[in-house]
């Protein structure tokens, strides 16, 4: 489990121990792995002042744990705060009337108040750590000004800690005395406000506010390089127009935003006016009132789902709501989110999980929005609460996402991470197949969360403007793993695409499978990352850069200003431009061969289609449905890419005839096919000329009509080797031409940015300009590397965009790293990328098609099996029964590709599993081939010994085996080496 927390340059305190000895000391964040050492600390004292005290679930449940160590790392002492009492004294969700009840001169608030739950401490530097553990829980909660500690009444606390507490006078009333003694600790005596002198203190507004009483807004405009101080964090941050060129943040806060008396509560009927004043502007005000209402009459939802709500007041106004219930899909979110990443389940009860419906808040008091979210936990007497955000077209009573208001409190929680799924062959699994709780089939979403453990810990904002040209694998991935990192915020992500956010329209599947899939991202991960809710989206087309003002120029209209900038738009399929030679004077690819491929720069006929997305599928499949299913046209698909087969049998599976289906190919680039595989090319051929589809070799296209440039394309020629060929038209594919897009390439050109072919990049994505980076199949390593043949376009563009973005992390992370010198000569080398390429579809003949390999230069099957150290071939089946499974086995020993070819479908994300994965992981997987025991792979990866390799944390536990394995060996030779020298 990860512990998020921001880490600056830690100042050392000097402590002295009871014998005179000094030590430098320093208090930070407690995690997780701090737990034995803190343990190690325990003293018979400890139990008889705290209790018995379970550590993790104690740092489970802490609001704010911190851990004191020495110059040399060791813990010498720990801390552990809470926001209601220890030892149980009363109820969590009603201390504060009990402490008004029993004690006097009690100013005690859930704003300004923690209990101690823990102190333990090397026994010699107890005084000095006590001291320094209180001084940053001060520092680190600005309205802390209590920390209280409740202790037996017939125990005493040792004077180290004793001289921290004193002694809070109880009412003549009160009977706590006779069993419990309370302490307290006062800020002012460790850590005194600074009044006006610090001016980035939240003090500093108070003297400010009373020099201009007639004023109610303080306006800050900050620098976007500059990083947030503790001050800008109690202002609220207007949202600026991702096309404002305005070179400034602007913060807002308002006075009555200094108010203390911050009260939260549950909610009552009396509240429902001022609710709806508070909502009356929202768009989503009748669903947040009908769930209070709900809360107000039954507790319950009509599902029998336990239902609260909550009030927010400031001097008896409300000012908040907020309505949860019961998370009742626990096992759900546990087996398909990485909520482990946050929190230790198995130390959580069931209702302790709550769901966040609703939560709204006068923007006057947004920086009391962790702590709204602390009294929401606190008097719910919850742990954890989770907010799921919906895709805009789902509809259904909890998932609409009308059935959630966005809520401001979002940017406050952690985007969790989807966990890979299994799929499942529930059949052969029987009765051990997994609960219907983990493999129901519902709609995904993209799940938030926070915890106890979170509500005062802060996330660092980062306002740096940051541009991503091209929604493509490598511009979604950068951008999936900035959102989910969880210690930074970004403010300012934008992504420019032609058509917005991939896969925002889920009317329909068919339509995509005119184009091969990557497997890099699917409809399911699009939704559990909710990229609407972190991203600016301007849609249109790149067609300048100003690098000296530093904007984008999109679709020669708006301006888009950027700090750093990151080009990702890959390569697209180009219309094509004929050659132009006359076909009446019969020539041949040898006269035209020159002058092809160029691109075309007419007006493109309304019925010729490059299809480089799911919008252009979509639009494709329409006007077909529109102006061809119905008629005998022809409809010709050109080109020599693997596209050329997914889009023909979607034609064919569209109700379009095969006879008027022509798929034409141009001379191919190199010697190597697409599909790269004799037998399933065979395959493939034989269900073309099955389904009737006429298919043309080495032809070269022409002419469109009769030599102009046609609106609409009537008929189509060709030259070949020998003589050329027409035919009529009703419809045009064209795959035959993948190039960078010309007004991208203009722009780049254009903004003087090194172009070669491709954009001119060096191993760690920098372009010639320092504030623009770019990735994918659109760039080129420098011809200093020497490395031509090796592009981005060999690698798996997920791999790409995750990397691309952890090597900016470093220029925004302020959690500080240990520096490692590289060696000598790597500046030279191109980084090595091990994830592997994938490709899949269905082909003619309706076989579902998978090849998935390792980042190569392609080479001929055939060449590649005739090499000497080509490793082993494991095949079954045939292509043309469509039950073909062909894997390859490295001289490693490792999975190093597979190709799989079948009528029925299969499991994709299960296969991926399989990549880089050693044979003898495989259940033995050489030594059962070579004995005859694998007849069929498809049946042989169904078997419930594979689920193990399909685990998502399969490759954690290998590692952990491996750690094992080598301690183990270490251990051994140790112990030989101490025989040796008795």
């Amino acid at each position: 489990m990860f512990s998020f927390f921001l880490v600056a340059a830690r100042k050392m305190t000097t402590i002295t121990s009871l014998r005179g000895d000094t030590e430098l000391v320093s208090a930070r964040r407690t995690e997780s792995r701090d737990v034995s050492d803190i343990i190690g600390l325990f003293s018979h004292f400890t139990e008889a002042i705290f209790g018995r005290i379970d550590v993790t679930h104690l740092l489970e449940k802490s609001n704010l744990a911190l851990t004191c160590c020495n110059e040399k790392n060791e813990v010498v002492a720990h801390a552990a705060f809470l926001d209601y009492p220890n030892w149980n004294v009363t109820d969590q969700s009603d201390w504060e009337s009990f402490l008004h009840e029993n004690y006097v001169n009690n100013k005690c608030t859930p704003l300004n108040t923690l209990f101690m739950h823990l102190f333990v401490a090397k026994e010699e530097y107890a005084a000095g750590c006590s001291q320094e553990v209180v001084r940053k829980a001060f520092i680190t909660v600005p309205e802390l000004q209590f920390i209280l500690l409740f202790v037996p009444a017939d125990e005493n606390l040792e004077p180290d800690m004793g001289n921290v507490f004193e002694r809070m006078m109880t009412a003549p009333s009160s009977v706590v005395d006779t069993s419990f003694t309370l302490l307290v600790c006062h800020r002012h005596q460790y850590h005194p406000q600074l009044y006006i002198r610090k001016a980035r203190s939240l003090d500093f507004l108070h003297y400010a506010f009373k020099l201009f009483p007639d004023k109610d807004f303080c306006v800050m405009l900050v620098p976007h390089h500059v990083p947030e101080f503790h001050l800008i964090q109690s202002f609220v941050r207007a949202v600026p127009f991702c096309t404002s060129r305005f070179d400034h943040e602007l913060y807002v806060f308002h006075r009555a935003g200094l108010l203390k008396s911050f009260n939260v509560r549950r909610a009552t009927t009396n509240d429902i006016p001022g609710v709806k004043v508070l909502i009356e502007n929202l768009s989503l005000n009748e669903s947040i009132l009908n769930d209070l209402k709900m809360f107000i009459v039954a507790r319950r939802d009509t599902d029998g789902t336990p239902v609260q709500a909550f009030i927010a007041e400031v001097l008896d106004q409300i000012v908040g709501v907020s309505v949860i219930r019961d998370e009742m899909d626990t096992e759900y979110i546990r087996s398909h989110y990485n909520i482990e990443d946050f929190i230790h389940f198995n130390y959580y009860e069931q209702e302790e999980h709550g769901h966040l419906h609703h939560f709204v808040l006068n923007p006057a008091f947004r920086h009391y929005t962790k702590h709204f979210l602390k009294e929401i936990l606190r008097l719910a007497h919850k742990s954890s609460l989770y907010y799921p955000v919906y895709p805009q077209d789902v509809e259904g009573k909890f998932q609409n996402p009308c059935a959630h208001s966005l809520t401001s409190a979002l940017h406050y929680m952690f985007p969790v991470r989807p966990r890979r799924q299994i799929v499942y062959p529930l059949e052969e699994l029987g009765i051990n197949a997994p609960s219907e709780q983990v493999s129901k089939d519902q709609v995904h979403y993209s799940l938030n969360h926070i915890n106890r453990k979170q509500v005062l810990e802060s996330k660092a904002s980062i306002n740096a403007r940051i541009v991503v040209v091209g929604a493509s694998d490598v511009g979604i991935s950068f951008l999936e793993t900035l959102i989910f990192c969880p210690h930074l915020k970004f403010n300012n992500l934008t992504l420019i695409s032609v058509h917005g956010l991939p896969r925002k329209d889920l009317r329909g599947s068919k339509h995509r499978r005119f184009l091969i899939n990557s497997h890099c991202f699917n409809d399911e991960d699009y939704a559990q990352m909710s990229l609407c809710s972190w991203v600016n989206v301007v849609v249109g087309k790149m067609t300048g850069i100003n690098r000296a003002a530093k904007y984008v120029v999109v679709s020669k209209e708006k301006k888009v200003p950027y700090d750093y900038l990151v080009l990702c738009t890959g390569q697209k399929y180009q219309v094509l431009s004929p050659t132009g030679a006359d076909i009446s004077k019969l020539p041949t690819n040898r006269e035209v061969i020159s002058k092809w491929p160029q691109r075309y720069t007419g007006e493109v006929p309304s019925n010729h289609f490059t299809l480089n997305d799911d919008q252009d599928c979509l639009k494709a499949m329409q006007w077909l449905e529109e102006n061809v299913i119905n008629s005998e046209g022809n409809i010709i698909v050109y080109g020599n890419t693997i596209d050329i087969y997914t889009t023909v049998e979607t034609l064919l599976s569209l109700g379009i005839n095969g006879s008027c289906i022509h798929l034409i190919q141009p001379p191919l680039s190199s010697n190597v096919t697409c599909l790269n595989n004799n037998e399933i090319e065979s395959a493939v051929q034989e269900a073309l000329s099955k389904a009737g589809v006429s298919v043309y070799y080495d032809s070269i296209l022409a002419q469109w009509n009769e030599g102009d440039d046609p609106d609409l394309i009537t008929c189509a020629a060709f030259t070949t080797n020998t003589k050329p060929f027409k035919l009529q038209c009703s419809a045009f594919f064209s795959f035959a031409y993948r190039t960078v897009d010309y007004e991208t390439f203009k722009a780049i050109n254009d903004a003087c940015l090194v172009f070669d072919g491709r954009l001119v990049i060096d191993t760690q994505f920098h372009t010639t300009d320092v504030s623009i980076r770019a990735a994918g199949p659109l760039t080129k390593y420098s011809r200093r590397y020497y490395v031509d043949e090796w592009t981005h376009s060999n690698f798996n563009s997920k791999e790409i965009g995750f990397e691309l973005a952890t090597s900016m992390l470093n220029l925004f992370d302020p959690t500080p790293k240990p520096f490692s010198k590289p060696p000598e000569g790597s500046d030279r080398l191109i980084p090595v990328y091990k994830g592997c390429k994938i490709k899949g579809g269905v082909l003619p003949g309706g076989y579902n098609y998978l090849h998935i390999s390792k980042p190569e230069i392609p080479i001929r099957l055939d060449s590649e099996l005739a090499l000497c150290d080509h490793g082993m071939e494991i095949i079954t089946g045939e292509a043309r029964h469509g039950n073909y499974f062909r894997m390859h086995i490295n001289k490693y020993n490792m999975v190093d590709s597979i190709t799989c070819f079948s009528k029925e479908p299969f499991p994709v994300s299960n296969y991926i599993c399989l990549y880089g994965q050693h044979e003898r992981l495989l259940n033995d997987l050489y030594y059962r081939w070579n004995e005859g025991q694998i007849t069929d792979l498809y049946s042989y990866f169904r078997e419930p010994w594979s689920m193990a390799i399909y685990h998502d944390r399969f490759i954690d536990l290998k590692k952990e085996l491996r750690q094992i394995l080598m301690s183990e060996q270490v251990r051994k030779m140790t112990g030989g080496c101490i025989l040796l020298f008795r």
